[in-house]
């Protein structure tokens, strides 16, 4: 569940990645391509393609693959043309839901998104009907066990806005989108500090526990959501039981 610190989400959510590594390849190959094409092909100019090419490094994606879609961005090789759309709505017991999402159809991936949302109880819903219920900024994750303290003082000289401890013990640092999580996150890697997760994400303002069936449906949806094609990234507002 993108956007949600967590960390047995965080870990549900690399586990079903794991298991469908093809489909997140496809993925990540569609975000280096956009952020090729909108900012360049430069990763030390283009904070978004950095941070992209970055978590494909993660994921182990062949490096021809990183630089051929940064080609097709580019115009270097020919490519499909995708658009950046989102929809707004709700799932079942009413937490909000953003879907981020790369195509090269509307119709289709509106159409995809809509049946992912009512066939588990949710509603597709109007621009702007739950985006004001999230802020747009960088998040980064590092791992239980990483010092607090020491998180802090390196994150707030780098120019974080905000550091906490989840009740997990994982620590969550957020700060500005694109070249301040970019700088954060080099700094906290070169000070030896982990990072399991590091992308602009929409967080949620206000979070609502879904439980009972509301969550066995709610997780059926973002599961649903995230084997579509054309769906980036899924945030909301819902915490789901463990």
């Amino acid at each position: 569940m993108a956007g949600h610190s967590k960390w047995a989400n965080i870990q549900h959510r690399k586990g079903r990645q794991d298991a469908k590594r093809g489909k997140i390849f496809t993925k990540l190959i569609k975000e280096i391509t956009v952020a090729a094409r909108m900012g360049g092909g430069d990763p030390n100019f283009n904070p978004r393609l950095r941070l992209a090419i970055d978590k494909a490094k993660t994921e182990s994606m062949p490096k021809d693959n990183i630089e051929n879609a940064i080609k097709r961005g580019t115009g270097e090789l020919e490519g499909v043309n995708y658009e950046e759309v989102r929809y707004e709505g709700y799932g079942p017991g009413g937490a909000a839901v953003i879907v981020d999402c790369l195509t090269d159809n509307r119709v289709r991936t509106v159409a995809d998104v809509r049946h992912a949302l009512s066939k588990h109880g949710g509603n597709l819903g109007t621009d702007g009907s739950v985006v004001f219920q999230f802020r747009h900024c960088g998040q980064i994750v590092l791992a239980p066990g990483a010092d607090e303290d020491r998180v802090m003082e390196i994150a707030l000289d780098a120019g974080a806005e905000d550091v906490s401890s989840n009740d997990d013990g994982s620590i969550e640092v957020i700060t500005a989108p694109n070249n301040d999580l970019a700088a954060v996150k080099e700094a906290l890697e070169r000070a030896g500090l982990q990072t399991v997760m590091a992308q602009v994400v929409m967080k949620p303002l206000n979070e609502i526990e879904i439980g009972g069936d509301d969550a066995v449906r709610f997780q059926k949806m973002l599961d649903m959501l995230d084997d579509l094609d054309d769906v980036q990234e899924v945030y909301t507002s819902a915490i789901l039981p463990e």
